[in-house]
């Protein structure tokens, strides 16, 4: 069952933004430390980078809590992944060209499922190397659920 949704902008810098932990003394390496060019998700501890196709943009993001693994959705998604999440508040911060003001709410701390889906790469990456930069093209779709 669908616990929460909810839309936000991520402002992309150098190919990349994170989700990582509000409460940031948790966090034994922040964003962007350590995040590896290319790689399209990648898991530290209470931490997760995305690698955009664009450069510099702004992304749309919408964020999802489950209270148990979704169902596979149809969709034209150009890239995907899984990995494991530990949040210790319950509430994830949204890096990129610094802090955002949005946080993600799980509702409760815990160990997470997190499933990264992305439409618009092709898009956002020649908007981002033709026209500079781009609002909304590419989108993803974040679903976090507690890990059994």
């Amino acid at each position: 069952m669908l616990l929460g949704e909810q839309e936000l902008d991520a402002r992309v810098e150098f190919r990349s933004f994170g989700f990582q932990e509000s409460d940031e003394s948790v966090v034994p390496v922040p964003f962007p430390d350590e995040s590896s060019w290319g790689v399209f998700l990648q898991q530290h501890v209470r931490r997760f980078d995305v690698f955009s196709a664009g450069h510099t943009h702004t992304a749309a993001v919408k964020a999802r809590v489950w209270d148990g693994a979704p169902d596979a959705e149809d969709g034209e998604w150009e890239e995907q992944g899984e990995i494991d999440y530990e949040s210790v508040s319950g509430d994830v911060a949204v890096w990129g060209s610094g802090r955002s003001e949005d946080l993600i709410r799980l509702g409760r701390g815990g160990l997470w499922r997190v499933r990264v889906r992305c439409a618009g790469r092709a898009e956002v990456e020649r908007v981002t190397r033709d026209e500079g930069t781009a609002y909304r093209v590419e989108r993803y779709v974040i679903d976090f659920w507690p890990k059994a």
